[in-house]
């Protein structure tokens, strides 16, 4: 499908994509995996990340497609229920409802958490909607885009998304970012390498030499993390008021239209950016509503438009994050990279050549995302009252049940006890970096892209007889080069500072 051609087949796409999903056995699949997904992001700690790798141990005897159904509706269903705990409890149940929270919680204490959860809910499903309209007409520009992309530029991709995610994701100290994106590097470095099978860092252990497998290592860094972090802290108890009126009033949505569609297309943006994630998102499209609102002192005291714009932009990144990951094969988001994982196993296998394998995939994926924000929105407006009596549950009575399936789930897959030990190991290093402020995005990306990385300069060096300048001379590699420095550079306080003094300063004669 080149240039702009496919837009010709676009309708035919979605019409086929539409067909293939709408089964009763696909709807069944949506009802239960997506108020599954809505209740674990209510409970407070319960992540999307861990929600969608405990549930892929359970779908290996489902067929790829309602497999993969399954995941996307409990991703979206996740990220939008943290937005009931942010709201009643003011205790985000996803880091990507840290922002609802701010306006949120402030709405609830005036009397109107079931308005604010109502329009939360509508900003969810429009921000959701907004970046499914994206991936439609992105993804198959950009898959045709990356048939340019070459040894040389897949190393500097690999390498640009570690790094703008350490960033992104640890704003204070970027530092922390690095170092947790190395060691997920580090960790892709063990087991035999692609090219010549070279055992590496195996220490004479047999069960290494297949690598680190990717699902232990993430249902242990946000499973068993969680279930070690709340034996450490323990929430005190909350009481739950009962809810108003839900329905949000069409005025109220007209009138946030910019807002919502300013969020929506922020939200997907961040969410084609590798490894950052719904939190960014959220900040950012309520960082953005906050410098154009007419409203802005009331943000932070119970604004509806900040709220709005924070759900909106966090779920508008699911989507978003999907792009990469069927067109590039690279997540976009640390729920995306489990779903990567899921995508191989049910041998499904992303890249730019999906285009031309099977484009009509891309396509049931939106349908996918479809039934899934019709489901939120049914959800969310009707079973409000009823849902919040599942924040009522002790988080503590539940870390039994995931303990159970955090063994369960990696030893499955290979039926290997090693790959519970792998589930520990990473589960005891993910809660000493959560203690000590690390960001987890870096250390999973790192883990998932070293392989990338690591292949990609080598069979470089191999093309070019160990020269170094194809990784700096094609015009892909030297601007993806130069983004990755550049963004470095711009993370140290001195050289922040010095750029910052350069746009200050006045022109000699200025106002004469």
């Amino acid at each position: 499908m080149p240039g702009l051609d496919f837009l010709d087949q676009l309708p035919a796409l979605l019409a086929g994509g539409f067909a293939h999903v709408l089964t009763w056995e696909s709807l069944l699949n949506v009802a239960w995996a997506t108020l599954l997904g809505i209740a674990i992001g209510s409970m407070p700690g319960l992540t999307a990340t861990m929600g969608v790798a405990l549930l892929v141990t359970l779908t290996y005897r489902m067929g790829p497609d309602q497999a993969i159904l399954v995941l996307i509706c409990m991703y979206v269903g996740a990220i939008y229920g943290g937005s009931r705990s942010a709201i009643l409890l003011n205790i985000p149940g996803t880091p990507a409802s840290a922002a609802t929270s701010l306006d949120g919680y402030p709405l609830a204490r005036q009397g109107r958490a079931g308005y604010a959860m109502g329009l939360a809910t509508s900003g969810s499903a429009l921000g959701t909607l907004i970046g499914v309209a994206c991936l439609a007409v992105v993804a198959p520009l950009l898959a045709e885009l990356a048939f340019n992309f070459k040894t040389y530029e897949y190393f500097w991709l690999a390498l640009f998304g570690i790094v703008i995610s350490g960033t992104l994701t640890s704003a204070d100290d970027p530092l922390k970012g690095y170092i947790a994106g190395i060691l997920g590097l580090l960790a892709a470095m063990i087991g035999a390498e692609g090219l010549h099978g070279f055992y590496r860092f195996t220490f004479g252990e047999p069960a290494l030499a297949g690598g680190i497998g990717l699902i232990p290592a993430m249902v242990g860094a946000f499973g068993f993390a969680e279930i070690l972090t709340v034996m450490k802290r323990r929430l005190s108890a909350q009481v739950i008021g009962s809810v108003d009126r839900v329905l949000p009033k069409g005025r109220d949505l007209w009138r946030y239209r910019g807002t919502i569609g300013r969020s929506g297309v922020i939200g997907t943006a961040v969410g084609v950016i590798p490894g950052v994630g719904e939190d960014i998102g959220a900040w950012a499209s309520y960082a953005a509503a906050k410098r154009t609102s007419r409203e802005r002192d009331q943000f932070g005291k119970g604004s509806m438009e900040g709220m709005t714009a924070a759900e909106t932009g966090n779920s508008a990144v699911v989507p978003g994050a999907l792009i990469p990951l069927l067109t590039l094969a690279i997540p976009g988001s640390a729920p995306a990279a489990v779903l990567l994982g899921a995508l191989f196993i049910h041998n499904v296998r992303p890249g730019p050549t999906i285009i031309v394998e099977d484009p009509q995939f891309i396509y049931e994926v939106v349908a996918m995302l479809v039934l899934a924000t019709l489901a939120i929105t049914v959800y969310g407006l009707s079973l409000t009252r009823l849902l919040v009596l599942v924040l009522r549950i002790p988080r503590e009575r539940l870390m039994p049940l995931v303990y159970v399936l955090c063994v369960i789930g990696p030893f499955a897959i290979t039926q290997r006890l090693f790959d519970v030990y792998v589930m520990v190991v990473f589960g005891i290093v993910g809660f000493v970096l959560r203690e000590m402020k690390y960001p987890m995005a870096p250390l999973v990306l790192g883990l998932i892209l070293g392989e990338l990385l690591d292949k990609s300069l080598r069979r470089g060096l191999v093309l070019s007889d160990g020269d170094l300048s194809p990784f700096f001379t094609r015009p892909i590699s030297l601007g993806l080069c130069l983004i990755t420095v550049l963004t470095i550079v711009l993370t140290i306080p001195a050289c922040k500072s010095a750029l910052g003094r350069l746009f200050r300063r006045q022109p000699t004669g200025a106002g004469t």
